[in-house]
C-alpha cells in the first residue's frame, strides 16, 4: 500500500514537471508581436471599446426616453 501511494505521488509530480516543461517549449515557438505592433493593436482595441461604449450609452438613453414616453401615454 505504501509503495502504491509513493509511486502515485511520484507519478503526479512527474506529470506536473512534464506539463510545465512542455508549456515552456510551446511558448518558445510562439511568434510574439513586436512592441510597436502590440501597442498599435492595444490602441485599436481601446478605441473600439470607447466607441462601442458610447454607442451603447446613447442607445440606452434613447430607449429609456422612448419607453418613458410610451408608459406616460398609457
Amino acid at each position: 500500500m505504501a509503495k502504491t501511494k509513493a509511486a502515485s505521488k511520484k507519478k503526479r509530480r512527474n506529470f506536473i514537471v512534464r506539463y510545465f516543461r512542455e508549456a515552456s517549449t510551446e511558448l518558445r515557438k510562439v511568434n510574439w508581436p513586436s512592441r510597436r505592433e502590440a501597442t498599435r493593436l492595444t490602441v485599436i482595441v481601446l478605441v473600439v471599446v470607447a466607441v462601442m461604449s458610447g454607442l451603447l450609452g446613447v442607445l440606452d438613453f434613447l430607449f429609456t426616453r422612448l419607453f418613458g414616453l410610451i408608459y406616460s401615454l398609457g
